[in-house]
C-alpha cells in the first residue's frame, strides 16, 4: 500500500445554505478495507455520492489512480471503475437476478442481449448463494438476498473501488459472514473497499484503516487496530457514551395484548405471548425466522390464518376484517423495517411524514392547518435530533438514519398505546441509538407496551424487560431477559432448541 489509489483533498459540498461537507480529506490504498465512520448527517453518504458522480463538489480535488478525477454523473464513476452500493436498494423488482446484476452493462451481439448465466452463477457462488437461480425474480427475494444482488452488480463490473454503504443492515448473520468472506477475497485481488457502517464491531472485524467524519469534516484517520470502540464513539460524537443502554424505572401492569398460536401465510407454525402495560418485550430471530411476519399479522398488513389476538379491552381481533386502519384506531402502531417502501412516503416532505397517521391533530373541518403541521414536525425533529435544513424538505433528501428518526417521530406523534418496532435502530449511529433506547425506556415508563424485533442481540439484552426467540415461525417461551444466556438465544435461533434445560 505504498501508493494511494484515491486521494480527496478539501472536499466541500453545499446544498443551498447547508454545508454538508466542510473540507474533507480521505486517502484510500489498493487492497484495503477503509471504514468511513460518523454520525447520521456527518457527511459520509454525501462524500461518497461526490466520489461516485451523483453529486459534484463545490471545492476540492480528487485524484484517482494518479490522475485528476472530476465525475459529473454516475456513469463517469462507473467508467472510472468506482462502484457504489447504496444503503437503500436500487434494484428493479420486476426483473430477474441476472438482469439486475447486468443492468446497464448488458453485452450484445447484432443488437441482441447475450445471456451471462455462467458469470452470474460464479458471482452468486462467491456470495454464498449457489442455489439461487439467475432467472429468479428479484421482487420475490428477501431484503437480505436483494442486498447481496446489489453487491453482485458491483463485483461483476470489475470495479477497482467499491463503496459499501451499510451493506449488512438487512443481512442475516450467515449472509453477513458470507459478505465478509467476499470482501476478504476482493481485498486479496487488490480492490479497495470503502466500508460505511454503524456496527462498530463489524468495522473492527473487517477494516484495515478508518476515517471519522463529524459535521462534514475529517476528525481522525488511522489504523483500526490502534483504537477501541469507546475511542471511536468519542471521535464520532465529540463525547463519551458512558451508558449505551440507559435504564429508566418502569412498572408493568395488566396484560395489554394476548396472542395465542398466531399463524399466517408466511408464519407457518405459531407464536404465543402476553404483552403487559409498560413492558418492553423483545423478539430475537434470524432473517427469515418469521419475526417480521408476526408483527405484520398483528398490525393487519398480513392476514393470519389461525390463532387468537385479544386486546386489554376484551376485544378479540377478527382475522377477516383486521387492517392497519383498524389497528391504528385500536391503539397499535408499527415501525416497518423497510422504511423506503413501507415506513415513509418518499415523495412527501418531513412534516407530512411526521403527521400523516394523525391528521386530526392539525386539521379542522376537513382542512389541514399547514402551519400547525410544520410546528408539530419541528417539535419532534428537535426532540429526536433529526438533521435537516427544514421539515419542509423532501424526506428523500435526508440520510438513512435521519429518515428512520422521522419514522419514529410519526409513531410518537400518533401516540398509540402498543408499539410494534421492527429493527428500530437500523441505519442509526451509536449516539442516536442511545437516544432512541432512552426514548423507548421513557415510553415504557409512561405505560406504553412495546414489542421490539431485532437481529442485534446486545440491544435487546440492554433495553428489554423480557425476551423470546423465534425459529421458523415458532416462538420460544418468554423469559425475563436476564435469564437468557447468549448461547441459549443463538442455539434456539439456529436450531429451535436451547442448550439449557429450562429454555
Amino acid at each position: 500500500m505504498s501508493q494511494s489509489i484515491l486521494r480527496l483533498r478539501n472536499i466541500c459540498k453545499n446544498f443551498g445554505p447547508v454545508r454538508a461537507l466542510r473540507g474533507v480529506d480521505l486517502e484510500i490504498y489498493p487492497g484495503e478495507v477503509h471504514a468511513l465512520i460518523g454520525e447520521n448527517g456527518a457527511g459520509k453518504s454525501t462524500l461518497m455520492k461526490v466520489l461516485s458522480g451523483a453529486h459534484q463538489a463545490n471545492e476540492g480535488r480528487i485524484d484517482l489512480q494518479g490522475r485528476r478525477y472530476h465525475p459529473t454523473c454516475p456513469q463517469d464513476g462507473r467508467d472510472a471503475a468506482v462502484a457504489m452500493i447504496y444503503q437503500e436498494l436500487t434494484l428493479a423488482p420486476h426483473l430477474t437476478v441476472e438482469q439486475n446484476i447486468m443492468l446497464g452493462a448488458e453485452p450484445t451481439r447484432f443488437g441482441f442481449i447475450r445471456r451471462q448465466t455462467t458469470k452470474i452463477k460464479e458471482v452468486l457462488s462467491l456470495l454464498g448463494h449457489d442455489s439461487l437461480s439467475p432467472d429468479a425474480m428479484v421482487g420475490s427475494l428477501s431484503i437480505g438476498t436483494q442486498q447481496l444482488i446489489e453487491i453482485g452488480r458491483a463485483i461483476i463490473s470489475d470495479a477497482k473501488i467499491i463503496i459499501m454503504d451499510e451493506p449488512t443492515s438487512s443481512l442475516s448473520t450467515e449472509d453477513t459472514q458470507a459478505l465478509f468472506r467476499v470482501i476478504s477475497q476482493l481485498r486479496d485481488r487488490g480492490i479497495a473497499i470503502i466500508y460505511i457502517s454503524h456496527f462498530l464491531e463489524e468495522v473492527q472485524e473487517i477494516s484495515d484503516r478508518y476515517t471519522v467524519l463529524r459535521d462534514g469534516e475529517t476528525v481522525e484517520t488511522g489504523l483500526i487496530g490502534d483504537v477501541s470502540i469507546p475511542q471511536i464513539i468519542r471521535m464520532m460524537v465529540g463525547r463519551s457514551l458512558d451508558e449505551m443502554y440507559p435504564r429508566i424505572e418502569h412498572q408493568m401492569g395488566d396484560v395489554a395484548m394476548s396472542c395465542r398460536r398466531v399463524r399466517g401465510t408466511n408464519l407457518p407454525v405459531d407464536a404465543s405471548f402476553d404483552l403487559r402495560e409498560g413492558e418492553i418485550f423483545g423478539i430475537f430471530g434470524l432473517v427469515g425466522s418469521g419475526r417480521t411476519e408476526l408483527l405484520r399479522c398483528l398490525f393487519g398488513l398480513d392476514v393470519w390464518s389461525g390463532g387468537t389476538i385479544e386486546l386489554s379491552s376484551g376485544h378479540r381481533l377478527s382475522r377477516t376484517s383486521w387492517s392497519p386502519r383498524r389497528a391504528l384506531d385500536a391503539g397499535l402502531d408499527l415501525l416497518s423495517e423497510d422504511r423506503k417502501t413501507e415506513g415513509l412516503a418518499q415523495q412527501m416532505n418531513v412534516a407530512v411524514n411526521t403527521t400523516l397517521s394523525a391528521l386530526a391533530k392539525q386539521s379542522r373541518g376537513g382542512w389541514i392547518n399547514l402551519t400547525r403541521e410544520q410546528k408539530i414536525a419541528d417539535r419532534w425533529a428537535a426532540r429526536l435530533g433529526t438533521k435537516c435544513h427544514s421539515t419542509l424538505d423532501a424526506i428523500s433528501t435526508l440520510s438513512g438514519g435521519n429518515q428512520q428518526k422521522v419514522a419514529i417521530a410519526r409513531l410518537m406523534n400518533h401516540d398509540s398505546s402498543i408499539l410494534l418496532l421492527d429493527e428500530p435502530t437500523r441505519g442509526i449511529d451509536v449516539g442516536s441509538k442511545a437516544e432512541i433506547y432512552q426514548l423507548i425506556q421513557q415510553l415504557a415508563a409512561s405505560g406504553k407496551s412495546i414489542v421490539i424485533v431485532s437481529s442485534y442481540l446486545p440491544e435487546l439484552q440492554g433495553v428489554c424487560d423480557s425476551l423470546a426467540v423465534m425459529y421458523r415461525g415458532r416462538l420460544s417461551e418468554t423469559k425475563v431477559v436476564e435469564l437468557w444466556l447468549k448461547d441459549d438465544v443463538m442455539a434456539y435461533a439456529t436450531t429451535g432448541q436451547s442448550d439449557s434445560a429450562d429454555a
